[in-house]
């Protein structure tokens, strides 16, 4: 019988230079072992920032009519897909790149346009996949300070501290509007002036995993820059808003020239039969979307405020969790939290080891969390 760890050391020596350092994606908690720990109790699960209003019926019925096909493989295009795509956003299936997830295409802009040598820059308290993205490619990455604490933004991008970390090296630039996990966002203008600093041999990916959410007066997606700049990739997923997590589809909104380098390297039959209807349904119904945001912002708002009643720090969000700031007794909390059957996501892998990430629930959700809270 091997040494597991040993044999991991072994073959980790064999592996290309970006990968030897490299870490797994950490989802946070082991949520099916969690299941099976607290079963017949169910869990709050409050970790994942997943959409409790669930898929439209449309998704649903789509899905159910794909099984009956599941002996085939799926459209390696995603055709269909792509033009439903195409006409909601008013742009040419050629623009259009699909993905197991955004996860998926975040990792490969930094296969395809960076390597060893190279630089990758990025924003304090950004995305994990951002950095994973850089080292897998063997880039060094380079992470902008955020704002401060006491800035109305605390913790979000600072876009001119990330354009100053531009350098003569740098391949890729990923940015995210509104930012996992800080819940901020970053207005129009701002991001504009940000544009018109950056050279075009520099790719500018917006990762905009919850765009639907965001609809502060300043907000605009980075896609209405796109014709004035070539090297402006946006980034979005049908995981958050749409609720299809479970399904992993999600698209990138590019130049077509660069969306055709892109496609060399994509896997066949990236995205599966089932994850391909489904999402074409989601789009058909606008109706049931539009409620499960609206929902989102009554739930989130309140409770954010009673959080705050309870005196913790609750950054600014426009999505569909908040970050909230518990001091020095946070890991004790989030215990705590876990022993009461709450799930919410620990924030030291970010460098936020004072803060916990809670995906606002249903009404009943949030009063468990609030209760649990209460408790401790």
């Amino acid at each position: 019988m091997t040494d597991a760890g040993a044999d991991e050391t072994f073959f980790a020596q064999r592996a290309q230079p970006g990968i030897r350092g490299l870490r797994a994606y950490d989802p946070g908690h082991d949520l099916v072992a969690l299941r099976a720990r607290r079963a017949p109790d169910p869990l709050v699960e409050l970790g994942s920032n997943e959409n409790p209003q669930g898929a439209s019926p449309a998704a649903r019925a789509a899905v159910l009519d794909a099984l009956h096909q599941l002996h085939r493989y799926p459209d390696p295009l995603g055709g269909a897909l792509k033009r439903a795509l195409a006409q909601r956003l008013d742009v040419a299936p050629a623009q259009l790149l699909l993905g197991n997830g955004s996860h998926e295409l975040l990792m490969q802009f930094a296969q395809v346009f960076s390597g060893p040598g190279d630089e990758i820059v990025a924003s304090q308290y950004g995305f994990a996949v951002y950095a994973l993205a850089a080292q897998a490619a063997g880039a060094t990455l380079w992470q902008a300070p955020a704002f401060a604490r006491d800035h109305p933004m605390a913790r979000g991008h600072d876009l001119e501290a990330i354009a100053a970390r531009i350098g003569p090296r740098t391949k890729i630039a990923y940015l995210a509007n509104p930012n996992n996990p800080t819940g901020t966002w970053y207005g129009a203008e701002a991001f504009a002036a940000f544009m018109a600093r950056v050279p075009d041999t520099v790719l500018v990916v917006v990762d905009e995993a919850y765009h639907e959410y965001a609809d502060a007066p300043d907000y605009a997606s980075a896609q209405v820059l796109q014709a004035a700049h070539r090297n402006l990739v946006v980034t979005r997923t049908f995981s958050k808003a749409y609720a299809l997590a479970g399904l992993r589809v999600g698209y990138a909104i590019a130049n077509a020239g660069l969306i055709a380098v892109m496609e060399r390297v994509r896997e066949s039959f990236n995205v599966n039969l089932p994850g391909l209807a489904a999402a074409q349904a989601v789009l058909d119904d606008q109706p049931h979307l539009q409620w499960a945001l609206a929902r989102n912002v009554e739930a989130r708002e309140a409770l954010a405020k009673a959080l705050r009643q309870r005196g913790w720090f609750v950054h600014r969000s426009l999505t569909n969790f908040l970050l909230v700031e518990f001091g020095a007794g946070t890991a004790r909390v989030e215990a705590g939290l876990l022993a009461h059957g709450v799930v919410v996501r620990p924030m030291a892998g970010y460098g936020l080891p004072d803060c916990l990430r809670i995906t606002v629930g249903e009404a009943g959700e949030n009063r468990r969390l609030l209760a649990a809270l209460d408790a401790l």
